[in-house]
């Protein structure tokens, strides 16, 4: 029953538009035939211009939810941000930027869940991981991951020259122990004691823990719980991420020949998008869009500004290809 539900609640909205395309189609039709009377001619005329607009309109939204759906489209998702090239400034910008995507969490009334996190010498982060769980949560941010460059004058330059950095962000849906399923045999989960920012408990415990899945060679720590259990359950969670994360890039593989050309590799090597703090620009390579209000993007979260042309842009790639 539960299922069935869900299947009817998926198919309401194309059940609306449909039948609101069938009313436009009538209209149409009697407003062609009030053409031939004279003195509703020219009223027939504009009414017609606006309807067929509106069923151009209609016709486009009703393509994309024939689109097949994204299964993970509903799911949580786990936001792994990592410096990469520029050191302590990678590392500030992860900060940055991570700040940035829980206000815009924030204004989607989404919670954030800090998973895991590693600081930088200078403050910032090495890497960080959180659990950002809401409707919708992956189906918006999906395609956010990539390499994120940045230009700025970090803090310690003291000639104001401006440095390149970069971060690389993975968007990994959260998956069920049913979707992923693990042998223990092939895990080698080890404790250790807490090192770093966390109080009293640091160093005294060993509540730390770091599990290698042997067969994939993947590592994930987490030590920010007091309690190995919570650690434990924690990176299992961000492991089994992973795992189903390089299984749908091996299915994508063997199902496109030219996975790129179709609709963008979206792989965390692929410099998707450039900050540039001295001329407040921010810029998304994938579909030319700039916009030169940064500041206030960074400040305030304001990334819809940036994702609904992105979101445009593979579901245009995905009609194209569906053949719609």
């Amino acid at each position: 029953m539960a299922e069935l539900s869900k299947e009817q609640a998926s198919l309401e909205e194309i059940y609306i538009k449909a039948t609101n395309y069938i009313k436009l189609c009538n209209s149409i039709e009697e407003n062609k035939a009030l053409l031939e009377d004279p003195e509703l001619e020219e009223l027939a005329k504009e009414e017609l211009k606006n309807l067929e607009c509106d069923i151009e309109l209609l016709k486009n939204e009703i393509k994309v939810l024939l689109l097949p759906k994204d299964p993970n489209d509903d799911k949580n998702i786990f936001l792994e941000i990592r410096a990469g090239t520029g050191g302590d400034e990678a590392a500030l910008f992860v900060a940055d930027l991570f700040k940035a995507y829980t206000r815009y969490a924030e204004s989607k009334k989404w919670k954030v869940e800090i998973v895991s996190q590693s600081e930088g010498i200078l403050g910032g982060f090495k890497e960080i991981i959180a659990l950002i769980q809401g409707k919708g949560a992956y189906s918006r941010l999906k395609h956010e991951g990539g390499t994120h460059r940045v230009q700025r004058v970090p803090e310690t330059e003291s000639q104001g020259r401006v440095h390149t950095s970069a971060v690389t962000v993975a968007v990994m849906p959260e998956v069920d122990e049913v979707d992923i399923q693990i042998n223990p045999n092939d895990l080698k989960i080890d404790v250790m004691r807490s090192s770093g920012h966390g109080g009293q408990s640091v160093n005294t415990t060993d509540s730390a823990v770091r599990i290698t899945h042997i067969p994939s060679g993947i590592v994930v720590v987490n030590q920010d719980g007091k309690s190995q259990h919570k650690n434990k359950s924690a990176a299992m969670k961000v492991l089994r991420a992973r795992l189903y994360e390089m299984q749908e890039e091996e299915r994508l593989k063997k199902e496109m020949v030219d996975r790129k050309s179709q609709v963008g590799s979206g792989d965390r090597s692929e410099r998707i998008r450039t900050y540039n703090f001295p001329q407040n620009r921010i810029s998304d390579h994938r579909v030319n869009l700039t916009l030169y209000r940064l500041d206030a993007i960074m400040e305030s979260g304001l990334f819809d500004e940036i994702i609904e042309p992105i979101i445009a842009h593979f579901q245009a790639k995905h009609i194209e290809n569906a053949g719609l």
